[in-house]
């Protein structure tokens, strides 16, 4: 489903205490929160948790500048507004959304954290880990993460675009294509259905993607329709690619807008 244009939404209301700041939000005597991509882990409503869906299109997460402004992604849908910071209290006022159609359990946790990102929150920073109390008792439990590399990271394939529009990957590919750039310009994977392997030579913003070799599997429509589309954007293809901390994005170059998104996969536990 495409992505349409942002809609107008009120996250909080805005307090109305005094406060100094340069942005549209204000920041007072912050706790160290600022400046911090925090990854949404889980959310506790009503006593009941739940984490964030492992096969969603981004990185649930939020991030919030010195000047008062909150962006982030409820793991499909981004979000802007914002945020008074005034001692360990946390207010978020109107902002913005975008309109993408998600999967059923993804659109839950997006509405739970919407739910508990409401009126003032209560921010406790131990080490690398953020939780956010409301007057309720509901929890968001985050934690910061450092940026993923281009080579050695396992990049789980979660959008294709094309052109303007963009679109999730088919319902029941999710988490079935993967990237792996090695550090020896080789690149391998899966692309939903078959598994692959070739070079990627690349310089600046450019992944030069060579011929691939694939297994010869056939399998039944979403997987061959996924895998399709993919190797439309890296089959011996010259990508533009861009790396936004833990979301990686190529572009197929020569026109058309063919391209795909893809998030840093969770390493297990060992």
């Amino acid at each position: 489903m495409a992505v349409s244009v942002l809609t107008l939404l009120t996250l909080a209301a805005c307090g109305t205490e005094s406060g100094s700041g340069s942005g549209d939000g204000t920041v007072r005597n912050a706790p160290p929160v600022t400046g911090v991509r925090w990854s949404v882990e889980s959310v506790i409503v009503g006593g009941k948790r739940s984490d964030a869906p492992a096969d969603a299109p981004a990185d649930a997460h939020v991030e919030i500048d010195s000047r008062g402004r909150a962006s982030g992604s409820y793991g499909c849908n981004r979000f802007t507004a914002d945020v008074r910071i005034d001692g360990d209290a946390l207010t978020f006022g109107p902002g913005t959304t975008t309109e993408m159609g998600c999967e059923k359990d993804i659109q839950r946790f997006e509405a739970l954290m919407s739910r508990a990102f409401n009126g003032r929150l209560t921010a406790a920073v131990a080490a690398k880990k953020l939780t956010l109390t409301t007057a309720k008792g509901d929890t968001v439990a985050l934690t910061s993460r450092p940026a993923a590399p281009l080579a050695g990271t396992d990049w789980r394939v979660t959008t294709l675009v094309s052109g303007s529009s963009a679109s999730s990957v088919p319902a029941g590919t999710q988490g079935s294509a993967r990237i792996a750039f090695g550090r020896n310009g080789t690149v391998h994977g899966t692309l939903g259905c078959n598994s692959f392997r070739g070079q990627a030579h690349v310089s600046g913003s450019t992944a030069a993607f060579g011929p691939l070799v694939t297994t010869r599997k056939m399998c039944p429509d979403p997987g061959m329709r996924l895998e399709s589309a993919l190797l439309e954007v890296i089959d011996g293809k010259r990508t533009t690619y861009a790396v936004d901390d833990r979301t990686l994005s190529l572009t197929a170059q020569g026109g058309g807008g063919k391209g795909l998104a893809a998030v840093a996969a969770a390493k297990k536990p060992d």
